[in-house]
């Protein structure tokens, strides 16, 4: 069966290259004569992979040398309690920005050790954009600032890295990691679960700025601690090392592919195509403001919610899969993260045109 194109919002679509070169690897890895999966994580065959995987990514994302990689379990929602646990240092305040169901997530896990301080929110526009900056309500005094750069479920993303002076800024990049270039320095955490834009799911990535490490709340278990994490490699325990693998895979696939100014390119055009049939349709449309409209996760609406499912049902047919939006918000959505081809969203354009020509 040839491969479809999963629209899926994670675990997501990962390059047939990086699946192929596992599939090759998959009983004898370069010689060993085991399988990555089959591996102590403490042996020098995968004591080697792991250090060129965080090579890789500090070279993709130019990471500087005060910050540490860490490559933990537990996906991005634990560290919705990682994240207080360590960087309060002795303060109760942390400022929050909520722009969708995955800042409320991380707001209310964070209520549970400190005084969330809700800087700004976009509740009152059903989550379809995102506050002014004018508009917040940030706290000089806040031990940081999180913000959610992409809401994989509403749509909404941040263009621009936010200025909040001084205060350390926290960021969950799950669904935007890798997709463009950044700039690491701005910020003091940044954390991503893998199955978006990295690789299988139960992996989640930590880089944390040096400073921020070793003052946790007293309590804290030591599997929380990004201190312990630090101190042993990532390694404290048996790490999720097959999804560690794959991901040191996809950091070469992006090398090998331009980096990430060159797959920041490719989705900005495979956004403006889907983004372009939504607009130029009277069937389609998009409900998110045009100013922080996501690269990564593309909403859309039929004009006949009646028609959803047939809509879902022949795509599924024609090899276009995952398109039904979230359960919270209905609809369309079409997740295109780095691993969807260019060729998978002109198939959906077309898709789309050929549908809306038969039932609009």
């Amino acid at each position: 069966m040839p491969r479809i194109y999963n629209f899926s919002a994670g675990p997501a679509m990962m390059p047939q290259e990086v699946l192929e070169k596992a599939r090759d690897e998959m009983l004898d890895w370069r010689g060993s004569g085991m399988s990555v999966m089959e591996m102590s994580h403490r042996g020098k065959e995968f004591i080697s992979i792991a250090e060129q995987a965080e090579a890789d990514l500090r070279e993709l994302l130019a990471v500087p040398a005060n910050y540490k990689v860490l490559f933990l379990q537990g996906g991005a929602s634990c560290q919705f309690a990682m994240v207080p646990m360590n960087l309060l240092r002795g303060k109760a305040k942390a400022d929050y920005i909520n722009t969708g169901i995955w800042s409320d997530k991380a707001i209310s896990e964070a209520k549970r050790y400190c005084d969330v301080n809700v800087a700004a929110s976009a509740k009152d526009s059903k989550f379809t954009t995102i506050p002014a900056r004018a508009t917040w309500r940030l706290d000089p005094t806040a031990a940081y600032m999180h913000y959610t750069p992409n809401e994989t479920i509403g749509g909404v993303e941040f263009h621009d890295i936010p200025d909040v002076g001084a205060v350390p800024l926290v960021a969950d990049m799950s669904s935007t990691f890798l997709s463009r270039p950044m700039d690491v320095s701005k910020f003091a955490v940044i954390y991503a679960g893998a199955q978006k834009n990295m690789g299988p799911s139960g992996l989640t990535v930590v880089i944390v700025r040096d400073d921020l490490i070793g003052q946790t709340l007293p309590g804290t278990p030591s599997m929380f601690d990004y201190k312990i994490h630090t101190e042993n490699g990532s390694m404290y325990n048996t790490p999720p090392t097959y999804g560690w693998y794959c991901a040191g895979l996809v950091f070469d696939w992006l090398k090998r592919g331009g980096g990430l100014k060159a797959m920041g390119a490719t989705n900005k055009r495979k956004a403006d195509k889907l983004y372009a049939a939504i607009d130029n349709s009277k069937f389609y449309s998009n409900p998110i403001d045009r100013s922080c409209r996501s690269l990564m996760n593309v909403p859309f609406i039929l004009a006949d919610a009646n028609l959803d499912k047939t809509f879902v049902k022949e795509a599924d047919a024609a090899g276009l899969v995952a398109l039904a939006g979230h359960r919270s918000v209905g609809g369309m959505r079409a997740s295109i993260y780095n691993a969807m081809p260019e060729e998978g969203v002109d198939a959906l354009v077309a898709f789309m045109a050929d549908f809306e020509k038969r039932h609009g």
